[in-house]
């Protein structure tokens, strides 16, 4: 059994999506930002950056692994699933799987802070991120005019990067002239484990609230 430690942000639904996809069983630890339990000393033991998602795995000594990267790669080497065992197919998914964590998080969560939530409207940081955010998607796009999935198959490479990009509207980044982009968001939309995925924990009234204060954490 898993436990998920976890908010409704991107990088919570990258491991919840995974969970739901390997067919794991798993207890759902929502944490509350407005109470600040990340920053509680019980979850500074599991995760000491007190970010979220964090797991623990019970079924194997109460291991414990935090950063979402880490996370879904723990998953897949448990299962044997999501991750190619041939040297060549794990590099790419794992080239992919850093793109997102080095580049399309990072550049999409300040986009979104400097849009939607900086106190004073910033025009050079707005558009700094956005075209940055904007040229990653263009990556993204030629990637998938060569391959259905990012990795060739569908892998955690996918699963960690369409969370983000699902939420282009927050950053106020456009998906326009995208098809390749597009067509994969389309096609990973209709997978019901992302479904389920992205309805853990369940979302508050007030969206905007949870995303605001996802980017309060400095989430990658």
């Amino acid at each position: 059994m898993i436990d998920l430690y976890t908010a409704a942000t991107p990088n919570g639904h990258k491991a919840s999506i995974a969970l739901e996809e390997l067919q794991l069983p798993y207890n759902v630890q929502a944490l509350s930002f407005d109470k600040q339990e990340q920053k509680a000393a019980a979850f500074l033991k599991i995760n000491p950056n007190g970010r979220i998602p964090a797991i623990v795995d019970r079924d194997n000594d109460d291991f414990a692994v935090f950063e979402s990267g880490a996370i879904l790669l723990y998953l897949a080497e448990k299962t044997g699933q999501l991750l190619p065992s041939d040297a060549k197919g794990r590099s790419r998914v794992i080239q992919w799987l850093m793109f997102q964590m080095g580049g399309v998080g990072p550049m999409q969560g300040q986009a979104n802070v400097f849009f939607r939530y900086f106190p004073e409207k910033l025009q050079g940081p707005i558009d700094r991120y956005q075209r940055e955010t904007r040229r990653l998607y263009e990556v993204l796009d030629t990637r998938l005019s060569e391959a259905q999935y990012l990795a060739d198959d569908y892998s955690i490479a996918d699963i960690a990067t369409y969370p983000w990009v699902r939420i282009h509207d927050w950053a106020g980044v456009s998906v326009d002239g995208l098809p390749h982009l597009q067509r994969w968001m389309a096609e990973l939309a209709e997978r019901p484990a992302v479904q389920r995925g992205l309805l853990v924990p369940p979302r508050e009234e007030d969206g905007e609230k949870i995303v605001k204060a996802a980017q309060s954490m400095l989430i990658k």
